[in-house]
């Protein structure tokens, strides 16, 4: 019996440095304490996304565990949001607790209007 994986699917990550600066240089920004979103629609079925931090964010265990959380966060909100859009997360500093992520990705969805639920 096949386990159904949680994970995100390699086309649901935004990964090419072409398509990450598109959606900072074209893409608009909503923004929260702690992070910023930034969304470009992409003409696809499917959501994209890709977990960035502010210069200075510690070291890389710091910014491995903070990704690992965006990522979580994101895998339980993502089944509410409107298909066809490349996000970037922009995380800062302070606030690595899950509820915090998951309070901050919920915030940035509703204040981007994407989000089913509004």
């Amino acid at each position: 019996m096949d386990t159904p994986s949680f994970r995100l699917t390699r086309a649901e990550r935004l990964k090419k440095r072409e398509e990450i600066q598109q959606v900072f240089s074209q893409g608009r920004r909503v923004s929260c304490p702690g992070a910023k979103l930034f969304i470009l629609k992409n003409g696809l079925d499917i959501n994209r996304i890709a977990f960035t931090f502010a210069r200075k964010y510690g070291n890389a265990v710091q910014r491995n565990r903070s990704r690992r959380l965006s990522r979580e966060a994101y895998r339980l909100s993502g089944a509410s949001l409107r298909r066809g859009f490349d996000f970037v997360l922009l995380v800062y500093p302070g606030g690595d607790l899950f509820q915090n992520r998951t309070r901050q990705l919920a915030a940035l969805f509703s204040k981007a209007g994407i989000s089913e639920k509004t």
